[in-house]
């Protein structure tokens, strides 16, 4: 257990840091810098002197390796630097859209598990036309485009039937209930594909513990099938679906991106592609730093659920 955690923290340690570079690397070369964005959203003409003058101020008129030591440095302190553009510490502008975007993936994830495991059991129990119920809808809610069925559900439930709000987000401290009233249109468009993809490896999973010789040990000795499912088949065959649930985490961290612009919910996701836009490198850094975390706590969480289901792990 020690030596698998020592491992764990130093793959997270080289991740960090390659993803830190490769940021760094790919940014600089792509074509435009912050200071030329700045400058053309202020005036229509500039001089040179005035462009080389505001990239010495931002300070990246210096070596890309000498602006990396110096994020780098300022990392180890604790801090992720400062946006060029508004001045605001990069860590408190990332904290203000990550309760947003977190909000949006771990519902798309919960609502997910519950629909997918559900249906997922069911068919692989009642099998038949519960089966082919189940592919009919996995195959409806893979072929759906997220932004499409976006709009179907917006127009639906928030113009016709105005239910919930189209667009905006409100943080859970300050209105709980408009909070959950303006994820569920998200995480519906989220979660369709997602629920299908869970739906489909759990009655997978499940088809294949329900076959095994002690499951039919079990059911020959009198138990229930319901307690043979939920005590005993369901934990045997959730370690494949643990993991799917954390991939899906993890390509939520990305996929969000356009549903944030829809439903203009003030996310990581928007904050990325606007940065990317102005060439706003310390701003780019600290999203792509900020997701690696978020992707290393995901990996960890899923490592320590397959030690939960089986002791096997675990003893190693």
């Amino acid at each position: 257990m020690v030596r698998a955690t020592a491992r764990w923290l130093g793959s997270s340690v080289v991740l960090l840091f390659l993803v830190s570079v490769l940021t760094f690397v790919l940014s600089a070369l792509a074509p435009g810098d912050a200071a030329k964005a700045m400058l053309s959203g202020q005036t229509t003409s500039y001089t040179d002197e005035q462009y080389q003058a505001l990239r010495h101020e931002l300070g990246i008129d210096e070596p890309l390796p000498v602006q990396y030591w110096n994020w780098l440095n300022r990392l180890l302190h604790g801090s992720l630097g400062t946006d060029l553009f508004s001045g605001q510490p990069i860590t408190q502008a990332l904290g203000e859209r990550l309760g947003a975007s977190l909000s949006v993936i771990i519902g798309t994830v919960i609502v997910s598990a519950v629909v997918g495991i559900s249906f997922g059991v069911y068919s692989a129990v009642r099998g038949g036309l519960a089966g082919r119920l189940v592919d009919g809808l996995s195959l409806l809610g893979l072929a759906a485009p997220n932004f499409w069925l976006s709009l179907v559900l917006v127009e639906l439930f928030a113009v016709q039937l105005t239910i919930f709000p189209a667009t905006g987000y409100v943080p859970f401290g300050e209105d709980p209930l408009e909070w959950l009233r303006g994820l569920v249109l998200p995480v519906l468009a989220l979660s369709a594909g997602g629920s299908a993809f869970i739906a489909r490896q759990t009655r997978d999973a499940m088809a294949d513990v329900l076959s095994r010789d002690f499951v039919v040990a079990l059911r020959a000795h009198g138990l229930p099938l319901r307690s043979v499912v939920g005590k005993h088949a369901l934990r045997n065959a959730a370690i494949p679906v643990v993991t799917l649930l954390g991939l899906m985490f993890v390509s939520l961290l990305g996929g969000t991106v356009l549903i944030e612009g829809v439903f203009a919910i003030p996310g990581l996701g928007q904050q990325a592609v606007t940065a990317s836009g102005t060439h706003n490198l310390p701003m780019i850094e600290g999203v792509a730093f900020t997701f690696t975390v978020i992707v290393v706590v995901v990996n960890l969480l899923v490592d320590l659920s397959y030690r939960w289901l089986n002791p096997t792990v675990r003893a190693s």
